[in-house]
């Protein structure tokens, strides 16, 4: 009988605290469509601060999120976005830029660190002399941290280089800083300062900082007031949504200075993990919450295998292939949990519990 549970699946796992429950009953709220609710308000004001941005807007998700910022910004049919081939906006939002808003992405090589090289980026914009037969290149997008590659952070200059090509061409530059908040604590950089370059981003609440619900975007006036009428034409104009603004702002409040703690968590798993007999990890590159493991061919296990295994242990995981693993570490993972985690590796893949039994 399992008598622990310890997801490392994603970060967006979590369970709201009592904390942001009792918030979540006290709301001040109002229609916020037809008004504005009050809590969802004073989010938006704090998010807009912190991110140095004139405006914010709370919508449901985070692809909702990338969605509208990617059609208020390509508001003509045709136009094209140059992103990341391994990005989440190309792969993991049901090509919504294409299917909803007709916009055409032009994808650039994601090297092993998220970014994409600026000359890469920059052939990739077309020569608006051939717009006769061409897509219209209006947007760039970068992720920042970069889930795919193992929540790497974009840095200052990288991005500020990026905003640069994009000014010099005419074009927006949208940030899917769905982690932003970790990468400002990996790198020690306020949010505000990864974000100057950029015209936009989406921001998670529900994931690193534990949220049970929504996004929110940021960038200029304009830009929010464009947004705020396209989440409703999304379907996402909600009406007492101070009652899910509540739960964010305590998340913001009390979960980003937990993120540190995450981060040493996983460094500490992974270099554990690492150690055992049939699993190799790139411990040194881990940067934030996420990491991936291999199973080597030598294994007596797949990916499949072990994580029934560790199922059966209350450990679950994100199988990412036939020998390929994902690890998400959250606020809710404890030290405890991460040697737990390492025991039933160890006697996983060797047969033999490590000195922390189980």
């Amino acid at each position: 009988m399992v008598t622990r549970t310890v997801d490392l699946r994603s970060d967006t796992v979590t369970k709201p605290t009592e904390t942001m429950r009792a918030a979540m009953a006290t709301a001040d709220v109002d229609d916020d469509v037809l008004c504005h609710d009050p809590t969802a308000l004073r989010l938006e004001t704090e998010m807009a601060r912190i991110t140095g941005k004139e405006a914010a807007l709370f919508v449901p998700s985070g692809t909702m999120g990338n969605l509208i910022s990617v059609l208020a910004h390509c508001d003509i049919r045709g136009s094209e976005v140059v992103l990341g081939n391994n990005s989440h906006i190309h792969i993991y939002e049901n090509g919504g830029i294409s299917t909803i808003g007709g916009v055409h992405p032009r994808t650039v090589k994601n090297n092993e660190d998220g970014t994409m090289d600026i000359d890469l980026i920059e052939a990739a914009i077309r020569d608006p002399r051939g717009a006769l037969v061409y897509p219209i290149t209006r947007l760039i997008c970068l992720e920042n941290t970069h889930a795919n590659s193992g929540g790497k952070c974009l840095s200052v200059e990288y991005t500020d280089q990026v905003g640069e090509l994009a000014k010099k061409h005419g074009l927006k530059l949208h940030i899917d800083g769905a982690r932003i908040f970790n990468a400002s604590v990996a790198l020690g950089i306020p949010v505000h300062r990864l974000l100057q370059a950029a015209d936009s981003a989406s921001i998670c609440l529900s994931k690193g900082l534990g949220a049970p619900v929504g996004s929110v975007i940021v960038g200029s006036n304009s830009f929010i007031a464009k947004a705020k009428i396209l989440r409703k034409t999304l379907g996402g104009g909600m009406r007492q949504v101070g009652i899910l603004c509540a739960a964010a702002i305590v998340a913001v409040q009390e979960n980003v200075g937990k993120l540190e703690g995450d981060h040493k968590n996983a460094k500490v798993l992974a270099e554990g993990l690492n150690k055992i007999k049939g699993i190799r990890v790139d411990a040194a590159s881990v940067e934030t919450n996420i990491f991936y493991f291999d199973i080597e061919e030598s294994s007596k296990h797949t990916a499949e295998s072990l994580s029934k295994y560790l199922q059966q242990r209350g450990i679950l995981v994100m199988l990412e292939g036939p020998s390929r693993v994902r690890i998400v570490l959250h606020h809710q993972i404890s030290e405890s949990d991460v040697q737990y985690t390492l025991s039933c590796f160890q006697q996983a893949l060797t047969g033999v519990p490590d000195q922390n039994g189980i």
